[in-house]
């Protein structure tokens, strides 16, 4: 098996080691000039070694043919005996820093690679996808039953286990601590760690304790985490004893999320942009691909807008804390699925959510912190394909927020210290909180690129302004919008002035070589010489300032008129325009030409997401455990027709293409006969 042969070159390369170093005893004369360029030849061939046999895993167990940015320092520093700490991105593949060591520790005999993850949930995808791939994983958790605990607990004992996933609650508790003392373990990795730091958005308590490992064993620590400012990550290095640690801290500009900031007062404007957001994405009906979530601070919240949405004849859940444990699991499962495509939610929908295809991130509500929205906002476009993130916000979030934050601190107050410290701490706590809502309120009336304000907050390198934001596109605003008005009465027109108005628009819309907006067609039969007229080009058509003694309110009413009648058809969603019905589209010809040309491999595809949408479904797993989207894009552009093909294709390992390569083949072949 290649992870023997990876064990095999380590062990050699020990013993080449050894005998490089031999000469110095033999020869007592050598110059330490020499003896340290003899150590920096071994060491300089230890570290090649050991990148050569983290690639090799990398490849044959986990099926990719190189590390992303940032984890190959952290991989070869576990592998040398050294701690790390690293700071990656949501969805910047940080479980691949503790893995492919604690796959490679194990089978050179150096023990188990423990992993402090907080989420039941998260442990169990995660075990799954390691067993998947033909790794001896294990979790152990409160959901289990004491059998099953028993016999994860045997294979720990005997050795038998390359990761073992546990909470930071049953890592803390002195029984296990017992037992890990007699234990051999290989590393230590440690997730989320930001939850050790009391300064974080979700400091947890129990993380405080994992420190402690440092007395039961001398295995090198990992610790990894998505939102990280310097001052969390200096707090990180201190409670988890870090020595002298690799630090990796990645990039956290997401080019392919399209940021904006949507300032307003009520939930009547909000509502409405939820939807027509939903309907420009494609999400508001239950078939297509894609997913959206929602987040709301308050459970009250998350249920009313779902019942908004579904009065509206979209499909939605919600999710929070509240709810019972089944009603929680349905509505998730239902997610993961796909048979529900608009998830609302609290933050209790949170840390370990991992979904490739969020097209839309939506906050209803303004969160309490920069480090909670950008955590939960990176939860799109995890595929790499550009995605939506959207912020509302206004006065009754911050005053949600400050509800919140008081709450939490009047809490952190009494985390064992009393007295004078215990207040101390509180009113620090509280002042942190407060701070971290005012730079969040910040960054939604600012002015400046997003992207580049959020790298910023975290003191990353400064990336050039994004080009997909509200603010770099010139559609940002930070008004909230003024209060509702009714809309005037209808004017009445006579007959004569119904008909004028009809023949002319329906004469300028017969001469149109393309669908336009409304409102620019308005402009043009009242003559104006504003600039989207001029570039419309509609003053060479007739009809052209025709009724230029009507008003706009009275010529757009005769508009909608037309629409509610099918004389005229809407195109388009994000900025609808206007068209003459039955009359050929040139857009939609050409745009039909190129659909055309994509209909075998768009057919090929689909046929490969059922599968992999099946297989999961039988195994209960999520659909990326069986094999990524992006496998599901390469196969169908390249068409492979051997399993030599196969192993080509990143994302596909041996072992995958053991299990799936036959049904993958055999789903080409078909519709290349087809």
């Amino acid at each position: 098996m290649a992870a023997g042969d990876t064990q095999l070159s380590l062990l050699d390369l020990a013993g080449s080691a050894e005998a490089e170093a031999e000469p110095d005893k033999v020869k007592p004369r050598t110059t330490a000039k020499k003896r340290a360029a003899t150590k920096s030849s071994t060491s300089a061939k230890t570290s090649a070694a050991v990148r050569r046999a983290a690639q090799r895993c990398l490849r044959e167990v986990f099926g990719h043919a190189g590390f992303r940015e940032g984890q190959q320092l952290p991989v070869e520093a576990l592998l040398s005996g050294q701690d790390a700490l690293v700071v990656l991105p949501t969805g910047g593949g940080k479980s691949l820093c503790y893995q492919v060591p604690g796959v490679l520790l194990a089978r050179q005999g150096k023990g188990t690679t423990l992993v402090i993850s907080p989420l039941i949930a998260l442990m169990r995808d995660q075990v799954a996808a390691l067993r998947e791939r033909g790794v001896r994983a294990a979790a152990l958790n409160s959901h289990q039953e004491t059998d099953e605990r028993r016999v994860v607990l045997d294979a720990l004992d005997a050795g038998e286990l390359e990761l073992l996933y546990v909470s930071p609650e049953r890592a803390a508790l002195s029984g296990f601590a017992k037992r890990l003392s007699r234990l051999k373990i290989a590393a230590v990795a440690i997730d989320e760690a930001h939850c050790v730091s009391q300064w974080g958005h979700d400091f947890r308590p129990e993380y405080l304790r994992l420190g402690e490992l440092r007395a039961l064993t001398r295995a090198p620590v990992i610790a990894l985490t998505a939102t990280a400012t310097p001052a969390v990550r200096e707090e990180i290095e201190r409670a988890l004893s870090l020595r002298s640690p690799a630090r990796v801290i990645g990039s956290f500009a997401r080019p392919n999320l399209a940021f904006s900031c949507h300032a307003m007062r009520t939930d009547a404007p909000r509502i409405a942009a939820v939807v027509a957001a939903l309907e420009e994405s494609g999400l508001h009906t239950r078939k297509g691909s894609g997913r959206a979530i929602i987040y709301c601070s308050t459970r009250k919240k998350t249920q009313s807008l779902c019942k908004a949405l579904r009065a509206r004849g979209i499909h939605s859940a919600y999710y929070h804390a509240g709810r019972t444990k089944l009603a929680r699991e349905r509505a998730q499962q239902s997610f993961d699925e796909g048979k529900t495509r608009i998830l609302i939610a609290t933050n209790a929908f949170g840390m370990g959510i991992d979904y490739e295809d969020v097209r839309l991130l939506i906050h209803f509500q303004m969160p309490g912190s920069v480090e909670a929205f950008y955590q939960e906002a990176g939860r799109a476009g995890r595929d790499g394909l550009p995605s939506r993130c959207m912020l509302f916000h206004g006065a009754a979030d911050v005053m949600t927020q400050k509800r919140l934050i008081h709450g939490k601190s009047g809490k952190s107050g009494k985390s064992g210290k009393s007295g004078k410290s215990a207040a101390t701490m509180g009113a620090r706590l509280l002042e942190h909180r407060e701070n971290a809502l005012r730079a969040l309120q910040s960054y939604a009336n600012g002015s400046q690129c997003r992207q580049q304000v959020l790298c910023a907050h975290f003191d990353a390198a400064p990336t050039a302004p994004c080009g997909s934001c509200d603010v770099c596109t010139g559609t940002a605003t930070t008004t909230p919008e003024p209060a509702q008005r009714p809309p005037p009465p209808p004017v009445a027109l006579s007959d004569e002035d119904n008909l004028e108005l009809r023949a002319n628009i329906l004469t300028m819309m017969s001469a149109l070589t393309k669908p336009l907006g409304k409102m620019t067609l308005v402009r043009g039969l009242r003559g104006s010489k504003a600039k989207v007229v001029r570039t419309a080009k509609l003053a060479s058509l007739p009809s052209f300032g025709a009724l230029a003694h009507y008003d706009e309110p009275v010529i757009a009413e005769v508009f909608d008129e037309l629409q509610r009648e099918g004389t005229l058809v809407t195109r388009g969603r994000k900025y609808p325009t206007l068209w003459l019905a039955g009359k050929e589209d040139p857009l939609r010809r050409r745009a039909a030409k190129k659909t055309g040309a994509r209909s075998r491999g768009d057919e090929l595809a689909r046929q490969l997401e059922n599968f992999r949408r099946r297989t999961a479904r039988r195994n209960h797993w999520k659909p990326f455990m069986v094999f990524h989207r992006k496998v599901v894009t390469a196969v169908a552009k390249t068409r492979p027709q051997t399993a030599a093909d196969l192993a080509l294709i990143p994302g596909l390992g041996a072992i995958k293409i053991e299990r799936y390569g036959a049904e993958i083949l055999a789903i080409v072949r078909e519709a290349e006969q087809g």
